[in-house]
């Protein structure tokens, strides 16, 4: 089985960015934290992480014939992006929406996810464990 686990705008600064909300992980502890279960599993797995949205649609149709499983936090892109919940109905693949926060006890604006339409499950407020949780839910499902 093999996992694309996507990650959007400001995830590579996690650890720096109002830990508080997302902990003091950096963003290398979580990919080594996500890489370490996958191995365990026999799980073959590949991450991405960018800040422009148009690379996270790149990556998501990439999945196409390539992933079974997609892993997918779109940081902000979550509550404005349409493309990267278009890009999810096309390629057709299982997808899990994770935030290490809880958005919907955030901002007003934060409560709303477009991804989350064509997204199998949402988990949130789990930290990074939500990765975790996410990939087993994917493969368990298989």
């Amino acid at each position: 089985m093999k996992i694309l686990v996507i990650n959007g705008p400001n995830l590579n600064m996690l650890g720096i960015r109002e830990p508080d909300y997302y902990g003091h992980e950096s963003y290398s502890d979580l990919v080594a934290k996500i890489e370490s279960h996958c191995s365990k599993k026999s799980v073959e797995v590949e991450l991405f992480q960018s800040n422009h949205e148009g690379d996270l649609v790149d990556w998501i149709q990439s999945a196409y014939n390539n992933a079974d499983g997609i892993v997918i936090n779109p940081g902000a892109y979550t509550h404005t992006s349409i493309a990267i919940l278009d890009a999810v109905k096309a390629v057709g693949i299982p997808t899990v929406e994770v935030h290490i926060s809880k958005p919907e006890e955030r901002e007003d604006f934060r409560k709303i996810s477009y991804i989350r339409l064509a997204c199998v499950k949402t988990i949130t407020g789990h930290g990074t464990d939500g990765y975790i949780e996410a990939i087993d839910f994917l493969t368990d499902k298989k």
